[in-house]
């Protein structure tokens, strides 16, 4: 899945708050992508980082894989198809949602 090109839904878009977590702000976009079911029987949930603004729908290149050693899912980081984002980077960004969660990034597998 790293590396495919996939399209996010996004519904908490940058600038919104967590629908049942209201002090939760969301710095970026987030969402889902529609078809690919998830190990907790939702669609599959997706960060998407290096877009400033606020998006109703984003496609992108999948470029890291968020895995929660404390939860039946795992996040995918969607970017722009053409930017590098480092693993620090990822996690600086993600922390506001993954601070709850014994989580680490996956590039490549790694």
């Amino acid at each position: 899945m790293i590396g495919d090109i996939v399209t996010v839904t996004v519904d908490r878009a940058i600038g919104t708050c967590h629908p049942e977590y209201p002090d939760m702000y969301y710095p970026i976009n987030y969402g889902y992508i529609k078809g690919i079911i998830a190990p907790d029987g939702e669609e599959q949930d997706a960060y998407i980082v290096g877009v400033s603004e606020p998006v109703k729908e984003y496609t992108g290149r999948v470029i890291a894989i968020v895995h929660r050693k404390d939860d039946v899912e795992e996040k995918w980081v969607v970017a722009p198809k053409d930017m590098i984002i480092t693993k620090d980077e990822i996690e600086r960004l993600i922390q506001f949602q993954e601070q709850y969660f014994d989580s680490e990034v996956w590039i490549n597998g790694v």
